[in-house]
């Protein structure tokens, strides 16, 4: 006789996660904090080039980010917002675009400061790439949040310090005693022009070669393959023979360290390797604008034109060319439509 199943008696079983489980994702284990996460998104129509600019930095961001963050023309800030909380996202980089230029958002949430910059020049990383003559850029290089290097910022304004402050902590942190050098495969560089009161931002991978060994032997013990001897009379001939390109920038002294432990098989621990950055990009020069206390909006801390000092933000526009209407969120009817809304693959 068959068996017939019953379709209305079946079992759904909740999966349960454990609060160990849940804490793994938003603490580092190592040095125990919070580990910073970001939503990159726009406001507004921008153009082509923009819109790759920040698909670019969402790999920058990588990968404590939203590659894949689905946004609709109907979302309002409110919206992003309320996805932050459950999602344990602790930064915005918003773009936007004025008739001057585009202007890059940085504001910490769920209650700010904001930080405003104008981008006076950017470079996609695909026309950095193009501008290469060996591009490089490994599957496996966004697998770890990037190095930040802050440079020029030495100086006693508030401004400058709360700009520090802020790019710090949208990168997790680092344990110099337990980081493995595996992990160290990108850096974020930011240098600061005070005469022209512009910052260069810069995004690099970081490569190692050992020191003393010719570019034929190194890409022998990296690539296993058993090289082309036919026009050699000694095996002696491949050793000797002098690689492609100058090999003076690996026995710099300045330019080599001591590694403490094995990265790969022609790094080893105890060995000196030159250290080598290629720019990656995406490549920016910005120029800090305005600091908000809330969340794009709230009193203005600073402002580069001179409205900064205990003021709430006016309700007309001012004459920094940023169009802060842009950000303002009027559409109330859409404060309902939030998680549904905004999705992420």
């Amino acid at each position: 006789m068959a068996r017939f199943r019953n379709r209305k008696n079946k079992v759904f079983v909740k999966p349960v996660v454990k609060k160990n489980q849940q804490q793994q994702s938003t603490v580092d284990h190592i040095t125990g904090s919070k580990i910073p996460k970001s939503f990159v998104f726009s406001r507004g129509k921008l153009p082509g080039p923009i819109r790759q600019l920040q698909m670019d930095l969402r790999k920058l961001m990588l990968p404590y980010t939203a590659l894949n963050l689905k946004e609709k023309k109907r979302n309002n800030l409110k919206d992003f917002l309320n996805v932050a909380g459950p999602m344990g996202v602790t930064h915005f980089l918003i773009l936007s675009k004025t008739e001057t230029s585009p202007v890059l958002r940085v504001a910490k949430t769920p209650q700010g400061p904001t930080l405003t910059f104008k981008v006076h020049e950017y470079s996609l990383a695909v026309d950095i790439a193009q501008s290469q003559l060996r591009p490089r850029c490994p599957q496996d290089l966004f697998k770890n949040p990037p190095l930040i290097v802050l440079s020029g910022f030495a100086a006693g304004d508030e401004h400058l310090k709360l700009t520090t402050t802020m790019f710090k902590n949208i990168f997790p942190d680092i344990d110099i005693n337990t980081v493995k050098l595996s992990s160290c495969q990108r850096i974020v560089l930011l240098n600061y022009n005070k005469d022209t009161k512009l910052i260069d931002f810069r995004h690099y991978s970081i490569r190692l070669q050992p020191v003393g060994v010719s570019r034929r032997i190194r890409k022998f013990v990296q690539n296993h393959q058993v090289p082309d001897l036919r026009n050699l009379q000694d095996v002696s001939d491949f050793v000797t023979k002098a690689g492609y390109g100058s090999e003076s920038e690996a026995d710099e002294e300045a330019a080599t360290v001591t590694l403490t432990s094995d990265l790969s098989r022609v790094n080893r621990a105890s060995t000196k390797s030159a250290v080598k950055l290629q720019e990656i990009g995406p490549r920016m020069t910005l120029q800090l604008t305005k600091i908000e206390g809330g969340l794009c909006s709230g009193e203005i801390m600073f402002s580069e034109y001179g409205n900064g000092g205990n003021k709430k933000k006016p309700d007309s526009k001012e004459g920094d060319g940023d169009n802060d209407d842009g950000m303002e969120d009027s559409d109330e009817d859409n404060e309902g439509e939030d998680e549904e809304d905004i999705e992420e693959d």
